[in-house]
């Protein structure tokens, strides 16, 4: 019997600091008990152990039966010493007769010991495991560690997580104790506890940091209905209000620009695009193609293909720098895009007349944007001009319209479509 103050405290706090129940801890000393008493008498079949959870008091007990004649001493006991015990006692009852842990051997002791240590550390990890499953698919901050190779050893506070060079940005470069978001791609369970990997490249990342910097977006009210990214360059995101008084691009950009920008810095500058989601495919095609303008849509839903025709001077501004602008549209909308410019589709017999679709006044001299603001995109001091929904946010745009070029016509759904 043992009554042992100390061995509280010690359980109290491991399930404090570790998180582990003292009922598990309590049930590992018991199997430690067991595994003693069995190297120390060579069985333990009729060893039983009692526990008191609250004062952590223990009874080790072997339970003996009553025999005549003793032939087994570790499972049965002469009735002369069982009537010492209690006088009531006779041939083939059961004696529960007291072990005394202090008679274990030393190697009974350690191996007891060991037991111990082996169930917490499987605790440990298993709670760790479990901690961080559950921000999988989600963000967390970590702090770079070093570089392995060209994988970066990232902490995330009781584990290191793994930083592959396939989920780096290649712009990227980190220092030692630099702290960054990441998104979580796998936490799995190893004997040497939990493997997580996680990703600076994935579309999830920037939808999870509009959640986290955006109110509406994280209480429901605006929706991110599609994303598409090619990191560390540019992200286009397409969003939905379900209140019809809540602008979703004016919630997501902030005043002056403060929630997308705190989002933009995260991703080291990169440069982000929000449009207004729409159920009719000419639309979103339309407000994907932004900041450029449309004057036709012709969209097939079956085959998931557009035809879309913009006025002379905006058809390098709808590409984009080396296709980049209509490559995210086409991965935002799932359609397959082919642009061409007013002349390039009366040429091929493809476009009519279409008065009043567009003037010349009603566009932005591009000439005169200025890194930082938004007046292109009809945002300005804070306010938003109508429209906006429907003309979306650049936070930035490096294509400014200058010399008419000579583009033959643009075919997109990933990569461009050789000249004929």
């Amino acid at each position: 019997m043992s009554s042992n103050n100390e061995l509280l405290e010690a359980l109290t706090i491991l399930e404090q600091e570790k998180n582990i129940p003292k009922e598990t801890l309590l049930d590992a000393i018991e199997n430690s008990l067991i595994t003693a008493c069995k190297n120390h008498f060579g069985k333990s079949d009729n060893i039983k152990v009692t526990i008191d959870s609250q004062t952590c008091e223990y009874h080790v007990y072997q339970e003996k039966t009553v025999v005549e004649q003793v032939e087994d001493p570790v499972m049965e006991i002469s009735l002369a010493n069982a009537k010492m015990i209690d006088s009531k006692y006779e041939v083939g009852d059961i004696v529960n007769t007291e072990v005394k842990s202090k008679e274990f051997g030393r190697i009974a002791t350690q191996n007891a010991k060991n037991v111990i240590l082996q169930k917490i550390r499987e605790e440990e990890r298993k709670v760790l495991y479990e901690e961080y499953y559950s921000k999988e698919k989600d963000v967390v901050t970590g702090i770079v560690q070093r570089y392995v190779g060209k994988n970066v050893s990232i902490n995330l506070g009781k584990v290191d997580a793994i930083l592959t060079e396939n989920e780096q940005v290649k712009s990227e470069v980190f220092q030692p104790t630099e702290r960054i978001k990441l998104y979580v791609l796998e936490v799995k369970s190893t004997n040497k506890g939990p493997k997580i990997l996680v990703s600076r490249t994935h579309p999830e990342l920037v939808k999870r940091l509009f959640e986290a910097e955006v109110t509406e977006v994280k209480d429901g009210t605006v929706e991110i209905k599609s994303i598409a990214r090619e990191p560390g360059s540019r992200t286009k995101i397409a969003v939905w209000s379900n209140d019809p008084d809540v602008d979703p691009v004016g919630a997501c950009v902030g005043m002056n620009g403060a929630r997308v920008n705190a989002i933009v810095e995260e991703l080291r500058g990169e440069k982000i695009d929000i449009i207004t989601w729409n159920d009719n495919p000419a639309m979103l095609i339309e407000n994907a193609l932004s900041p450029a303008k449309v004057i036709s849509v012709i969209a097939d839903g079956e085959e998931k293909a557009a035809k879309v025709v913009v006025p002379d001077y905006q058809l390098s501004l709808a590409i984009g720098k080396e296709g980049q602008n209509a490559r995210l549209a086409a991965r935002l909308t799932g359609f397959k895009i082919d642009i061409k410019s007013e002349t390039q589709a009366r040429e091929a017999g493809e476009f009519m007349d279409y008065e009043n679709d567009y003037e010349d006044e009603d566009y932005e001299d591009y000439e005169d944007y200025e890194e930082g603001e938004y007046e292109e995109a009809g945002y300005e001091d804070g306010d938003y001009r109508e429209g906006d929904a429907e003309d979306g946010y650049e936070e930035e745009h490096e294509d400014v319209p200058g010399e008419e070029e000579d583009v033959e016509g643009y075919d997109i759904e990933g990569e461009e479509k050789n000249d004929e």
